[in-house]
């Protein structure tokens, strides 16, 4: 696969910026505790799936110390048609508990702080702070890495080293260009029937188009 050249790179960076400057995240939250919880359970789960799960959650359990209380029955029944429900439900109080112990009730607004909490890892506490506090940060999921693969940006086989190549890449405006290439590859770079010649105006950067076989 042929890689983006500096040109093009510049060139992909504009347009997503230009495209997505104002973008959020789909995930519906309030306050930095609900958005910590709805990103760690949007771990291999649609934002749409979460969007339906949380508002129970959030009305059982409003507050960290409500939740570090919580039964884990209880709090698995509440998610338990989210991936992975079980685990996710464990660390969701434990998260919580470490919280109230350790941060006084307030969700730590630092990348070393927040790896700390149950269930919550670099890609995690990245999308948080990318979302929360406008970041100069890059998270990868499945749609940042499809879309970087396709665009000749990465040929990286991690999610971990894609992250590393588009932050040396790009540099600056990552919280855009992470949001941007999270809702390209959900609406447009999909990764079943793209629509590569209905609404992408990235086609002219793609390093794939040819060789990508729809199915």
């Amino acid at each position: 696969m042929k890689k983006a050249t500096k040109k093009e790179i510049d060139a992909i960076k504009s347009a997503l910026v230009a495209r997505y400057d104002d973008a959020v995240t789909e995930l519906t939250y309030t306050n930095a505790y609900e958005l910590v919880i709805a990103v760690a359970l949007s771990a291999q789960c649609t934002d749409k799936r979460v969007n339906l799960i949380t508002p129970a959650l959030f009305n059982a359990y409003p507050t960290p110390h409500a939740l570090a209380q919580a039964d884990l029955s209880d709090v698995k029944a509440l998610i338990q048609s989210c991936s992975f429900f079980n685990n996710k439900a464990i660390n969701l109080i434990e998260m919580a508990k470490r919280i109230v112990n350790v941060y006084n009730g307030e969700v730590p607004l630092d990348e070393k702080e927040l790896i700390t909490l149950a269930g919550v890892g670099q890609k995690t506490a990245h999308v948080v702070l990318i979302e929360y506090t406008g970041a100069n940060l890059m998270a990868v999921d499945t749609h940042v890495f499809r879309v970087s693969h396709r665009l000749g940006l990465s040929d990286d086989l991690t999610p971990a080293a894609t992250e590393a190549t588009l932050v040396k890449k790009f540099k600056s405006n990552l919280h855009q260009l992470h949001q941007g290439m999270v809702l390209f590859g959900r609406y447009i770079c999909t990764a079943r029937n793209p629509k590569c010649d209905n609404g992408c105006f990235l086609q002219e950067y793609c390093k794939t188009k040819e060789s990508f076989k729809p199915r």
